[in-house]
């Protein structure tokens, strides 16, 4: 493992690919050795070759998990007085999460104080397709044509899977839901990732203007109905605004409908 972490170091601005001959080298290590080792770290996607027999470089494991940790720095202290708020004056759990890959990866969480609130660990994945925050941030990368899109097209392959009768299965379905996600400047998820659960989701954009992650308000489905998800969603496209303009993003809160679509 830590001669695999060495092979990751050498990697830098200033020498982005590197010949077998020359990792062994460097490192000194035996070729036979050096290539074992690159072969671990290509199949989990954390080198690749330029081509078949080249150099090698960063994989997209690697560069998902580099950006990841760029956008973390100072992320998780500015949004998380504004969870604890949400959560506080919702009752509700509240969480901060990002894409990744197929998944949303769970970075930060304030479990409401209302009996039989769902709470998460930190760390959880869950499926993006089926997931509030998972819909926000496909719509945002597939608006934004971004590596993360055709990573998640590239991986699913056109098949999404079930896991309640009201779990969105078809790619054209999808791309309809996103399309009203962006429309909207939320999304909804109820009892589609489990039964009984339902949340919100809503995005955060960082300087640029790009979506970098997203908040969740999750609860029983019986207590999110239609009328509180109302209430629910200004709040938390409100705190997701107010999280945006402190990472410089110029967030206008869009107007929420009064009605939902009924599907909801």
């Amino acid at each position: 493992m830590t001669r695999a972490f060495a092979i990751l170091r050498v990697f830098s601005d200033a020498r982005r690919e590197w010949t077998l001959a020359d990792l062994s080298r460097t490192l000194g290590l035996t070729k036979p050795t050096t290539l074992r080792l690159l072969g671990v770290l290509e199949r989990e996607g954390m080198v690749q070759r330029s081509r078949p027999g080249g150099s090698y470089r960063l994989g997209p494991r690697a560069i998902e998990l580099g950006a990841l940790a760029q956008r973390s720095i100072d992320f998780q202290s500015i949004a998380r007085p504004e969870l604890e708020r949400l959560a506080w004056t919702t009752g509700e759990t509240v969480s901060l999460e990002m894409l990744a890959g197929t998944e949303i990866l769970v970075l930060d969480e304030v479990r409401g104080r209302r009996q039989g609130s769902w709470g998460e660990f930190v760390g959880a994945r869950w499926p993006a397709h089926a997931a509030a925050t998972g819909k926000v941030l496909l719509a945002a990368a597939r608006q934004e044509r971004s590596d993360a899109w055709r990573q998640f097209l590239a991986a699913t392959r056109g098949r999404l899977p079930r896991f309640t009768p009201r779990t969105i299965v078809s790619m054209p379905r999808l791309g309809e839901e996103l399309t009203q996600v962006l429309r909207r400047g939320y999304a909804t998820a109820i009892e589609e990732l489990e039964l009984g659960y339902a949340a919100i989701g809503a995005p955060i954009e960082n300087h640029t203007g790009r979506t970098v992650a997203a908040i969740c308000l999750g609860a029983q489905a019986s207590r999110l109905t239609r009328d509180r998800r109302t209430v629910l969603q200004r709040a938390l496209v409100e705190t997701a605004r107010r999280i945006s303009v402190q990472l410089g993003a110029n967030a206008v809160l869009r107007p929420v409908p009064v009605a939902e679509a009924r599907r909801g």
